[in-house]
């Protein structure tokens, strides 16, 4: 039968590629760590970053009773602002560890602190997304910031601007792709330049432990900005992590999850080896529909493989929860702690 599927040709070279960029033993672990990483940021389109000045602005403070919320707003790429938020507990021993919290494909980073905004809010919080209210309560700097094209950075009460969906002005995207960037790569260095102004202006935390998390499109994120920023000394991507063939291959996903060419050098198990040796709590759903659990086993494999190679097999935990495209906060603060030696 002749095929008529343009989607089913496209599977069929993802799964003839070798990726190019995959460590196949022939070189230096860290040689290849620091050649992977510049193509990866090649890829994520850096070098069209507009650079500038982070003019931070700490526009208000909230007494939230067990801890402050310091509202704040910088220049992330010249003429572009991020706001967010530091939730910072009281009577805590300093430095305070940090966790960096990345709100799904969603509404806005209202999802993050817990506070509904939108209609359909309440059920995401519920679904365990609510992660600075988690972060707060287990001894963390919570640090939530707005997602480029989400909420208060170009979305709506609709859902995301990244989305296809039809609405006017919706799938912006798609328009970076034009310019040699990406949306993920955009959020990436978003998330590298919050590390930059947290540090510089909130004396309390340590910078030496700094962790990052988020479910859904914040774990795609999450697990992009640990490979690249290695100050993230803890990731924890929960159902974000899977094969490119099992997953935004073969099953629809927003145009934000998409880096030109990546596939060409890289399976996502193989950039998995550039958080080596860093801790990475890689956290999936059993039922997950849209980032399944045979593709997510295939990926964490890959980058438990590269784990050895640097030594550091004892660094990576995989988590499972017994439902579907949820964050699991009970199992991954306890892979974390593992890490950290805590337990």
């Amino acid at each position: 039968m002749r095929n008529h599927n343009p989607e089913k040709i496209i599977s069929e070279i993802t799964a003839e590629i070798v990726p190019e960029y995959r460590y196949d033993g022939s070189e230096d672990f860290k040689c290849w760590q620091k050649k992977a990483r510049a193509k990866l940021s090649e890829l994520l389109g850096f070098k069209y970053m507009r650079k500038c000045d982070a003019d931070f602005k700490a526009e208000y403070e909230e007494d939230c009773g067990d801890y402050i919320k310091t509202r704040f707003s910088f220049q992330s790429e010249l003429g572009y602002y991020i706001p967010g938020y530091v939730l910072m507990p009281k009577n805590i021993k300093m430095p305070v560890p940090v966790m960096l919290c990345l709100q799904g494909h969603s509404k806005g980073m209202q999802i993050s602190i817990g506070e509904p905004k939108y209609e359909g809010d309440a059920e995401m919080i519920k679904g365990g997304r609510d992660f600075a209210v988690g972060a707060i309560k287990r001894g963390y700097c919570a640090v939530v910031i707005e997602q480029r094209y989400m909420g208060e950075c170009g979305g709506d009460s609709e859902g995301p601007g990244c989305c296809a969906n039809g609405r006017e002005g919706t799938a912006s995207a798609v328009k970076s792709l034009l310019v040699g960037r990406s949306a993920v790569g955009e959020r990436v260095w978003d998330v590298s330049r919050t590390i930059d102004v947290i540090c510089d202006n909130f004396k309390r935390i340590d910078p030496d432990d700094i962790s990052c998390m988020g479910n859904s499109g914040g774990g795609t994120i999450t697990f992009y900005a640990a490979c690249i920023d290695e100050r993230i000394k803890y990731a924890i991507p929960s159902c974000s992590v899977c094969t490119y063939l099992d997953s935004i291959i073969n099953i629809y996903h927003c145009p934000c999850n998409y880096i030109p060419s990546i596939a060409r050098y890289f399976d996502m198990g193989d950039l998995g080896g550039l958080i080596a040796p860093r801790g990475l709590v890689v956290v999936a759903g059993k039922h997950d529909p849209i980032f399944p659990l045979h593709g997510v086993s295939r990926c964490v494999d890959r980058i438990k493989s590269l784990y050895k190679e640097d030594c550091a097999e004892n660094r990576i935990r995989f988590v499972i929860g017994d439902s579907g495209h949820q964050f699991y906060p009970d199992i991954a603060y306890s892979a974390l702690n593992e890490l950290r030696g805590l337990i």
